[in-house]
């Protein structure tokens, strides 16, 4: 049996001014898209530009928190944004949704595709095996914090949260960082080491990631004011991803079917 840390989330205070580590892996997050993403762009071939990474992620970031935020209030927190609207401002409670900000993300990136007159997936392509770095980050992230801890467990290396309870549970935080930030990496880096359909590695990262967020909600704790939404077990976190991973898998059949 192991127990969480309970880290300090202050990473770095001086003075009144505090940098959280939630904050810090943004920053590492979005760190790790510029220089993979010059990278890319600098390679022989390559429809964009090194600079266009900069509006990439600057726009991104504003639609990653924008979204999420929005995400998170509307999927998990809509009760309290009825009778409170003025808590979506309240940032400082937590509350961010992977799939409000990856709403908020394709709509920067259909803005930007049609400014520099390329087709959607281009983009799409171009930006999916970016993000699993910035995604890990955030899970651990989640972890330093002591959030979104897992369920009881007995596995040898379950873990204690004391700010949460006694009872050992997954550390789900840390599965999450594994499959969202270091194989989904892998996977990506693989599947576009060579040219693709286009489409093909955007649909495989909805896909991909729909698959690790389903399996991992199997270990996570539901929300504590949500709980199970369908049949007794189905989380609101899988539902939000059984349409990613349709989609996913209908984006990749279809940009093999326009290749062939």
């Amino acid at each position: 049996m192991l127990t969480h840390p309970q880290f300090d989330p202050v990473a770095i205070a001086i003075g009144p001014l505090s940098v959280h580590w939630y904050g810090l892996m943004y920053v590492i997050g979005f760190l790790a898209f510029l220089f993979l993403g010059k990278r890319r762009a600098a390679k022989p071939g390559s429809v964009f530009k090194p600079e266009q990474v900069d509006d990439i992620m600057f726009w991104g970031a504003l639609g990653v928190v924008l979204g999420g935020r929005i995400g998170y209030m509307f999927f998990y927190n809509f009760r309290q944004l009825l009778g409170d609207p003025l808590s979506f401002f309240q940032v400082w409670d937590g509350g961010m949704s992977f799939h409000g900000g990856l709403i908020g993300v394709t709509l920067v990136m259909v803005i930007l595709a049609r400014k520099w007159r390329l087709g959607f997936f281009q983009l799409a392509d171009f930006v999916a095996p970016l993000v699993p770095i910035g995604l890990g980050a955030g899970r651990i992230g989640n972890f330093i914090n002591g959030e979104l801890w897992g369920r009881q467990t007995d596995v040898p290396w379950g873990m204690v949260f004391p700010q949460v309870d006694t009872l050992v549970r997954h550390p789900s935080q840390l599965y999450q960082a594994a499959l969202e930030g270091f194989v989904l990496f892998v996977l990506l880096g693989w599947f576009s080491r060579v040219s693709r359909p286009v489409g093909a590695i955007t649909g495989l990262f909805v896909a991909a990631y729909a698959v690790f967020r389903i399996i991992v909600e199997f270990f996570r704790q539901p929300d504590i004011h949500m709980g199970y939404v369908a049949f007794g077990w189905v989380t609101q976190g899988q539902l939000l991803s059984l349409p990613m991973l349709v989609l996913g898998i209908a984006v990749m059949v279809w940009a093999y079917k326009k290749a062939r």
